[in-house]
């Protein structure tokens, strides 16, 4: 009977033992499956902040990578001296390349609409133009449509495409057989057909009257009032004819050679625009930055994105985005690789720009020196690639949470 129960007793213990087992088990698998949920989890919440360096290289055309959701094929560039130099040296628009200086015109001549003031002087006491009180007379007269005015005992007479010597001469000459002596005097009272429309971001809005002298940008714009806001915001757009050209005023203001000459019946039109450029990735402040000067360089533009984030970024993958001028793609790509783009089906924007991306490398000291000398344009996007390694950081920091967690529930099951 002895032997029975004790018998009993040790089936009981053995049970109670593969049942502890059992719960323990039952517990790790839970701990188990509570981390590998968590894993999962994780593995698609990581933080993304942009493409990486090579998502950038290799969206190029060298890999013949089209972007498919807008379809722009672009080339990426190593930024070196050379590159900065072409691009600070012909980077910029040029009213002077499109229209050229304008060396001081010609005499001018008389134009349609224009009012003069004619004064004729006769020899005699008593004549068609004088009297005994007065030895002159004057005579307005406004040029019609025809380029003809009529002057009284001369007919009518063609004023328009003559200068004021050609004009008086030939009233002279009309009046020489009816007047005593006479001798004439032409001058402009209104000169309206040599006028330069100049609207816009300017405090008088106006047609602004030339005058008989050339006159520069700078000072029909400044007879018009000026502009609204400061020159470092504000493009001036010069139309001549089917040619037309937009620099930033400051630009003008800055090299005396783009103050160019402006002809009669020219169109200015200010615009207020201010520069700003956009900064991403891997930087303290992201988002639309302005410029608030008239030009910047990326050195400078680095700085007023409040720098890199050590911990994140990838030094060797800074990049500029912006739509460059044909005439610097072609210099900084070279004619055969500008060419091949285009077969590739390279497109220019509305102004004829064509898509590029800047690459720096700042881990090489000498890209400090060549991004003081590289410029920075309206509208550029510059972004600062993540490190590889820092997706694995950061996703490991955000996993220590569950991990723990699962931690705290093996630790609860072998206290029980």
């Amino acid at each position: 009977m002895l032997e029975g129960i004790a018998g009993g007793n040790i089936g009981d213990m053995r049970q109670t033992a593969v049942i502890g087992k059992q719960a323990a088990g039952l517990k790790n698998r839970a701990t188990l499956a509570l981390a590998a949920a968590s894993l999962a989890l994780l593995a698609g919440c990581v933080p993304n902040n942009g493409p990486l360096t090579s998502k950038v290289v290799n969206a190029g055309a060298d890999k013949t990578t089209v972007i498919a959701q807008t379809g722009v094929i672009f080339d990426v560039v190593n930024v070196d001296q050379r590159v900065a130099n072409s691009v600070t040296t012909l980077g910029q628009p040029s009213l002077v390349g499109t229209f050229g200086f304008g060396s001081a015109p010609g005499t001018p001549v008389i134009g349609v609409g224009d009012e003069l003031s004619v004064l004729i002087f006769e020899a005699g006491p008593d004549g068609l133009f004088s009297t005994t009180e007065r030895k002159s007379t004057q005579i307005p007269v406004v040029v019609q449509p025809d380029g003809h005015g009529q002057i009284p005992y001369a007919g009518s007479i063609r004023f328009a495409g003559k200068t004021l010597e050609g004009a008086r001469q030939e009233i002279a000459q009309a009046l020489k057989a009816k007047a005593v002596e006479p001798d004439v005097v032409v001058n402009i009272s209104k000169n309206y057909s040599r006028t330069v429309s100049v609207q816009g971001a300017v405090n008088r809005p106006e047609m602004v009257v030339l005058g008989l002298s050339p006159q520069p940008l700078t000072s029909v714009i400044a007879a018009a009032g000026g502009p609204v806001k400061a020159p470092y915001d504000t493009y001036v757009t010069l139309t001549r004819g089917k040619k037309s050209s937009t620099v930033l005023l400051q630009s003008v203001i800055d090299r005396p050679k783009e103050d160019i000459m402006i002809r009669p019946d020219d169109k200015i039109f200010l615009t207020y625009d201010p520069q700003t450029f956009t900064s991403l990735g891997n930087v303290f402040k992201n988002g639309k930055i302005p410029f608030e000067t008239s030009s910047l360089t990326l050195v400078e533009a680095a700085a007023l994105s409040g720098g890199a984030r050590a911990e994140l970024a990838d030094p060797k993958g800074y990049f500029v985005f912006r739509y460059e001028y044909e005439i610097v793609y072609r210099q900084v790509v070279g004619e055969q690789r500008f060419r091949d783009l285009l077969q590739r089906g390279m497109m220019p924007d509305r102004e004829g720009r064509y898509p590029i991306v800047y690459k720096i490398d700042m881990t090489d000291p000498q890209s400090f020196l060549v991004t003081q000398n590289f410029p920075v344009r309206n509208k550029d996007v510059l972004y600062l690639s993540r490190h590889p390694s820092a997706d694995f950081a950061r996703f490991m920091a955000i996993l220590r949470g569950p991990l723990g967690v699962a931690k705290d529930v093996q630790d609860i099951s072998s206290a029980n």
